[in-house]
């Protein structure tokens, strides 16, 4: 029965509103990492849990430690009865933690035989989606029956493990990824270094093509050693200047309360947070959620933590899109910092404490903290972008980080002085291009206005986790909409990019080039040079694997993720997919829809698509 039992793999997980996000086991409290204000709880009042209280490190690593996670897989414990027999019972998990796990048995006759028993070993295996990403493995370990219950008829036992997940990890896992990992990403940076060497021999033949591939290696190859050299700011518990969280919100209704939670649960002086929500007229039930949620904190935690004098709403009188309701936000913010939030993106507790730590310099105009996927397993699409998602910010950021230029503070976590967005509030509603008024790229935007006279910096230690697309049309229409964007703003940005630290703008202007150049270099190297040389285009094919490979080796040596591959997909997809939208971006960059949410722009789109449509089949039904 036990063999049988491991071999399942449709393992119960949560599934959300058509998403497979991490289903944590709610606590009895609202916001639980608040820190209470008045001392009479303290972080480490859970049974077990003992560390420094003045240690933000250890709460943080603690409050991880203590968070369970529901997850239905099936676990075999094994243990010696009374006649020193070695018995083996299979039960479900209930629910699991870096320090424990309960298991619900098929019957009480099993809990009995357990409670008689001793030397308890578990053998389980996590499945991906059950426990955050990284800590997915098979566990073979002892561990001790601290206590069995019986809730609603069904029959339970918690055990605690002889040593944490964590540390488990560490000894039978990570250290073979680690040294596995690192040994294919230096194999795979000497083959492309190597190829590219060898693209000097046909310099004669094609010297601006050959360039090209050459500067492409080495600009990817110096942003996997910068991210590498990465390290986020340490926490300084003594700064902690006042802060703002602003929530824009149009139709989000199914995710909006989740949001507003974790924004409010925050290890932050309750007196030093505001949270503002501003929806810009939603057509669903977002104001009404907006509403019971906020409702729902006051009478829950009331006056103690200070709510009423920092949670609010304001719902704008008519659609005017997301920069207007941020700077809504702003107009009536109190705290020396803003913080812009998406209205699907959830933040960690920890986030915005460590956000803030980069404005320790007084050069430092925005911070962009790092955006997971929450919903990675839903399908491989999903787990495509959870892989891209990672990269973009740990590499690509975090190598931008190192010169403090950051070229784009993203939508879901961005942190900026609010006397920077005041100064250019009306240049950032009313900004044009080419005479057609910019609706996206909100951050791109902010980003270039602070990036002008400021740092920017990212903090990868300052998490949310993101909703992304897992239908193919949503996404393709999202990844037009940022390629519009990207092209706008890094034309912008060239204007003064070129002013900053050398190596900085050479980066930022290389990496502006290679991506618009790209398709013409796959439709050369992969049509003309096969239909006019008959040469089979061996090398180029052999650089997009070392290349898509390295996004994968990458995931898995930063993440130890089982996802890992699916950067390896990603990429092929790109080339195969994404990269022809860059061509089709630059002659509609003056379109104004989203495609992934029905904006104004959106509506009057779709009524002219079927005014079009009418006509068409009644000019058709004429004939």
């Amino acid at each position: 029965m036990g063999k049988k039992l491991f071999k399942k793999k449709e393992w119960d997980l949560k599934t959300f509103d058509g998403d497979i996000l991490l289903n944590e086991r709610a606590d009895r409290r609202v916001l639980p990492d608040v820190p209470d204000p008045e001392g009479i709880r303290s972080k480490f009042d859970r049974r077990g849990i003992s560390a420094d209280n003045d240690s933000v490190e250890s709460v943080i690593l603690n409050r991880k430690s203590g968070i369970r996670f529901v997850a239905g897989f099936p676990v075999e414990v094994s243990f010696q009865d009374m006649a020193g027999k070695r018995k083996t019972i299979s039960a479900v998990s209930g629910d699991i933690s870096e320090t424990g796990i309960s298991l619900r048995f098929p019957d009480l006759a099993s809990v009995e035989r357990l409670r008689k028993g001793h030397g308890m070993r578990l053998k389980f295996e996590i499945p991906p989606g059950s426990m955050p990403e990284g800590r997915e493995m098979k566990v073979h370990m002892a561990a001790s029956c601290v206590r069995t219950f019986e809730k609603d008829g069904e029959f339970y036992a918690g055990f605690e493990f002889v040593e944490d997940l964590r540390t488990y990890m560490h000894r039978h896992k990570d250290r073979y990824l680690y040294l596995g990992s690192l040994i294919l990403l230096f194999g795979i940076s000497l083959m492309i270094a190597l190829m590219r060497a060898e693209s000097v021999i046909y310099f004669k033949y094609n010297a601006l093509l050959y360039s090209y591939s050459l500067v492409a290696a080495l600009f990817l190859l110096s942003r996997y050693a910068f991210g590498a050299l990465y390290r986020p700011v340490k926490i300084n518990p003594d700064f902690k200047p006042s802060v703002t969280i602003i929530i824009p919100c149009f139709n989000e209704e199914t995710w909006i309360r989740r949001t507003i939670l974790s924004c409010m649960n925050q290890y932050y002086p309750s007196d030093k947070l505001e949270v503002i929500v501003v929806d810009d007229c939603s057509s669903d039930r977002s104001v009404e959620v907006i509403k019971e949620t906020i409702e729902e904190i006051k009478s829950s935690v009331g006056e103690r933590l200070r709510v009423n004098n920092r949670l609010s709403y304001i719902v704008q009188e008519k659609n005017a899109g997301k920069r207007a309701a941020l700077c809504r936000g702003v107009d009536v913010a109190k705290g020396e910092l803003v913080i812009f939030v998406d209205s699907d993106s959830f933040l960690d507790p920890y986030a915005v404490i460590n956000l803030v730590q980069p404005f320790q310099d007084p050069k430092m105009g925005g911070v962009a903290g790092r955006t997971d996927v929450a919903n990675t397993y839903t399908n491989s699409l999903t787990k495509m972008q959870a892989v891209r998602y990672y990269i973009a910010f740990r590499v690509m950021k975090a190598s931008e980080a190192l010169f403090d230029t950051v070229t784009c503070l993203s939508g879901p976590l961005s942190c900026y002085r609010k006397e920077i967005v005041k100064k250019h509030e009306e240049d950032w509603l009313n900004q044009r291009f080419l005479g057609h008024k910019a609706t996206f790229g909100d951050d791109r935007a902010m980003t270039n206005f602070v990036l002008k006279n400021h740092r920017t910096y990212y903090q990868d230690t300052a998490i949310c986790s993101t909703i992304v697309p897992n239908q193919q049309k949503v996404f393709l229409k999202q990844q037009m909409r940022w390629k519009r964007s990207w092209l706008r703003e890094s034309l912008m940005a060239g204007e003064f990019m070129w002013r900053k630290e050398p190596f900085a703008a050479v980066n930022f202007f290389i990496g502006l080039l290679v991506p618009i150049l790209a398709p013409v270099v796959v439709v050369y190297n992969l049509f003309y040079v096969p239909f006019t040389q008959h040469i089979f285009p061996t090398t180029f094919l052999v650089g997009l694997l070392l290349m898509s490979l390295m996004m994968s080796i990458a995931q898995l040596f930063f993440r130890k993720s089982t996802t890992w591959y699916f950067g390896f997909l990603f990429c092929l997809y790109y080339e195969i997919v994404l990269l022809w939208q860059m061509p089709v971006a630059w002659v509609t960059f003056w379109k104004s829809t989203w495609g992934t949410r029905m904006t104004p722009s959106d509506v009057k789109e779709k009524e002219k698509k079927e005014k079009k449509k009418q006509k068409k089949q009644g000019g058709t039904a004429d004939v």
